[in-house]
């Protein structure tokens, strides 16, 4: 798979997921006893973590609060996911 193609698929994953908890989210500040939202809550969750974790293995730390190496600060390398096309 080409690797643009592989980095907006992951990218897409991300915001996808991102946007489930941040909805789920607000019907939780209303209904924090809701076993089917807090089921939902921490599925997507966990996606996010995939998606988010596949990222940065991939193509580099998706914030500046993910760079992991102690030698250069890599999030600069690489187009910020900002940066590219939607």
């Amino acid at each position: 798979m080409n690797c643009e193609c592989e980095r907006q698929r992951l990218l897409n994953l991300v915001r996808m997921y991102d946007f489930a908890i941040t909805d789920v989210t607000l019907y939780l500040d209303s209904h924090p006893k809701c076993p089917h939202g807090l089921a939902y809550y921490y599925k997507y969750k966990q996606l996010y973590s995939e998606a988010l974790a596949a990222y940065e293995r991939q193509f580099g730390p998706m914030t500046n609060r993910a760079n992991t190496n102690p030698t250069t600060w890599t999030w600069v390398d690489d187009p910020w996911p900002w940066e590219l096309e939607a």
